[in-house]
């Protein structure tokens, strides 16, 4: 990077060209065509889904502009002033929601249609059942419009419409169905209230503040016996701005059906896309039956084989549930990211782009996260290829002609308006794991163990279109995140502000707030960035060598950073007995109260508030991180130590220490005998990689022992002790957590946990 003092030095021409290059796609074609991501035709079996995972439950097209439906609920009468749900919430306080069963397709017989079935049940053991109200809104997302069609007593009976996409269309909102044991009645009680709500809308990410401002309690709710009460409902939308003056749009693009009723209660939905005419009959949701319920269980024991494991029946519940919940947690977004670059004076828009993408959380973090998608695929590749292939070639579509990809995708309003202001820019220079690299892997062995399978046989064309981006992107990390000497690597992006952090953070390596070198420098070498170049070159190797390609370069560059002599040099330290980060470096550091001063007589209100500000009590040198934890076990996590590598007795030894990293849960993230585990890495962050367990770097490590205890060497007969208790916590824990909170942190359970599928499949 030029200096800043040196930028009008440059000439214009050169200069200009600098500018554009961070939001300068790659020259190739996209690898995500059109007619594979957005066409009903092409795709039918995915072109609809459950693609909006930042609410409770919705679905939309995978296509950038497209019709979105959802539905929002709320209990009447329970004393809460109101409890909408919609978006998915930290503070909620649901005790549980997600997918029991999904498998990543069933939304209709073929890309025009499906249906819904919602069924409510009474939970508690309340002497009255609860009276619900149920919201089906649909949205035509600025790009068409729609028209409610109401019936007798205020009841919304179906919703059509038209978009540029989908062109004409119809929801239908069947009547009632009341559960009766096997059979289900068609019922029209006189206790069930109507309403609806026809209006315009500002943006999807409003959809909540408008169905809020339209709430109204004039509307009377008369039960068959029992008094009458005014209950809560959808009236007329009072917006909080006007429309602009230059806003075309006449006709509604906004339509909310609500029902307000007692439980137990089904109800059904219908859509039908105009643009298929030829149906035999009309969608059912008696299709989604014991039929699909049986082949999703079919493949699943196929797939992952957990019951020929003697895993007894409630675990299988839960596995299925944590597939369920990733494949359910993927999304669809489009949009542009803003970026910062040297060269740019104010951030910048990105091109627009798409990105099918699972997330981490669908209440925390509903978007895409690089480091995070490739644990996710690791799962999604054994069950469906086809979702790695897409997944992956949507992310590389994003890479910029400089091979940057940004690390955290903040695609469309909606997506942005769940993520704080200081989240939201990106600098080119910052990256973050390159994980799917992981997945790819899993792709290619796919393929060479059964290159005639009807899901490896697309892998070859996929890679072969892949190549020239994965190349750009190695390419990026190999010239941009070198370290100070010859083979070594330093990220880039730590926090340069050394006053308010106990440990500056390095966000972009994933492991936010892991100690690092407490004062940040240029000098530093990382040793998780090390061994993930190992990796990734060695997959560059075996993929271009795959496709006939030149691999030499690359087979050199792996055979160069796996060298073990090379990484003991670099990253050994010999008092430490352990791999670390090198780096301007003092453990004497820790928060103290600020002092302010506030003269004799003077009002305190009127001084700045005491902070914690860190103390350092002895000057920092270039040295070793003296900090044992994950880290420390990359070498060991990536599978780059040699299996005669004396110093896996060490990393064992501190493993299985309780005083270090073990626990009848899982490995710590930092030792226990740390001084910095389990402190506040700043006034108000708590701990999150300073003591934690997490699950990617445990099923990384379980993963690792499964590799070294299969393979011959003085340490075998260690590893695979270890490998039998590590993975029989982890099981253990996650299974045990889920049971008891339905996944609390990141509500719902979700994400990389559901790697516990893979651990017990002992599928590595």
């Amino acid at each position: 990077c030029v200096p800043l003092m040196q930028l009008s030095q440059e000439g214009p021409g050169r200069m200009g060209r600098k500018r554009k290059r961070v939001v300068n796609g790659e020259a190739d074609p996209p690898l995500t065509r059109k007619d594979d991501s957005t066409s009903a035709e092409m795709s039918p079996e995915s072109f609809w889904g459950s693609y909006r995972p930042q609410v409770y439950f919705g679905m939309k097209t995978r296509s950038p502009r497209s019709v979105v439906t959802g539905m929002t609920w709320m209990r009447q009468f329970s004393g809460v002033e109101l409890n909408l749900r919609n978006t998915c919430e930290q503070g909620d306080g649901l005790q549980g929601y997600g997918w029991l069963m999904h498998d990543g397709l069933s939304f209709g017989e073929h890309g025009g249609d499906w249906t819904w079935r919602i069924t409510a049940k009474q939970h508690s053991s309340a002497p009255h059942a609860p009276v619900i109200s149920l919201m089906f809104y649909a949205a035509a997302n600025t790009q068409g419009s729609l028209e409610a069609h109401v019936e007798e007593r205020n009841r919304l009976g179906s919703i059509t419409g038209f978009s540029e996409e989908l062109g004409n269309f119809k929801i239908t909102f069947r009547k009632f169905l009341l559960p009766s044991g096997w059979f289900t009645f068609v019922f029209s009680p006189p206790f069930l209230s109507y309403n609806y709500l026809q209006t315009l809308s500002p943006g999807l990410e409003r959809l909540t503040d408008i169905v809020r401002n339209s709430l109204n309690r004039r509307f009377v709710y008369s039960p068959p016996s029992g008094e009458q009460r005014h209950y809560i409902a959808v009236d007329t939308y009072k917006p909080l701005h006007q429309p602009k003056p230059s806003d075309p749009r006449k006709e509604s693009d906004f339509v909310l059906h609500q029902v307000t009723v007692q439980t137990p209660f089904q109800i059904e939905v219908l859509f039908e896309s105009g643009s298929f005419r030829n149906r035999p009959n009309q969608l059912s949701a008696a299709a989604m039956t014991e039929e699909r319920k049986a082949a999703f269980d079919a493949k699943f024991e196929k797939t992952f084989s957990l019951q020929a494991k003697g895993l007894d029946h409630a675990q299988v519940k839960f596995s299925k549930a944590a597939l369920s919940n990733m494949l359910g947690g993927m999304g669809y977004f489009y949009g542009q990211s803003v970026v910062q670059s040297v060269y740019n004076e104010y951030p910048v828009l990105y091109p627009e782009g798409a990105l099918f993408t699972a997330v981490p959380s669908r209440s925390f973090s509903p978007r895409g996260f690089l480091w995070d998608e490739g644990f996710h695929q690791l799962l999604l590749s054994k069950w469906d290829p086809q979702v790695t292939r897409k997944a992956t070639a949507h992310w590389l579509d994003l890479v910029n002609m400089e091979g940057w990809i940004p690390q955290e995708q903040i695609l469309g309003d909606e997506a942005r308006s769940k993520v704080p202001a200081e989240f939201v820019v990106h600098r080119n220079e910052n990256g973050n794991p390159p994980t799917l690299f992981l997945a790819l892997q899993k792709l290619v062995e796919q393929l060479q163990a059964n290159p005639d399978a009807e899901s490896s046989r697309p892998t070859l064309p996929f890679l072969r279109r892949l190549y020239p981006r994965l190349k750009t992107w190695f390419e990026w990390y190999n010239t941009t995140q070198t370290g100070p000497l010859p083979n070594s690597y330093r990220w880039r992006g730590r926090d340069k502000d050394t006053n308010l952090f106990l440990n500056p953070k390095t966000l972009t390596s994933g492991l936010v707030d892991y100690p690092r070198a407490s004062h940040p420098s240029a000098e530093e070498r990382h040793v998780d960035l090390h061994c993930w170049m190992v990796l990734a070159s060695g997959i560059m190797a075996n993929v271009a060598r795959l496709l006939g390609e030149p691999h030499q370069e690359y087979e050199r560059t792996h055979q160069t950073l796996s060298d073990n002599a090379l990484l003991d040099e670099l990253h050994w330290s010999n008092q430490l007995r352990s791999f670390s980060d090198y780096g301007n470096h003092t453990q004497a550091v820790s928060l103290q109260q600020e002092k302010v001063y506030v003269p004799p007589g003077q009002p305190r209100h009127q001084f700045p508030v005491a902070r914690l500000v860190r103390s350092v009590r002895r000057a920092p040198k270039p040295q070793f991180v003296n900090a044992l934890g994950y880290i420390s076990l990359f070498p060991f996590l990536l599978h780059v130590l040699m299996p005669d590598s004396p110093k896996l007795e060490h990393i064992f030894r501190d493993m299985r220490d309780a005083d270090k990293l073990w626990t009848p849960y899982g490995l710590r993230s930092l030792s226990r005998s740390d001084p910095l585990y389990v402190k506040r890495n700043t006034e108000h962050d708590a701990p999150y990689w300073l003591g934690p367990i997490w699950i990617n770097i445990n099923y990384l490590a379980v993963r690792a022992l499964h590799h070294y205890g299969n393979t011959e060497g003085p340490y075998q007969e260690k590893a695979a002790a270890l490998y039998q208790e590590l993975r029989t916590n982890i099981m253990n824990n996650v299974y045990r957590q889920y049971a008891e909170t339905g996944g609390q942190g990141s509500h719902p359970f979700t994400g990389w946990s559901a790697l516990t599928v893979l651990i017990m499949a002992e599928q590595y």
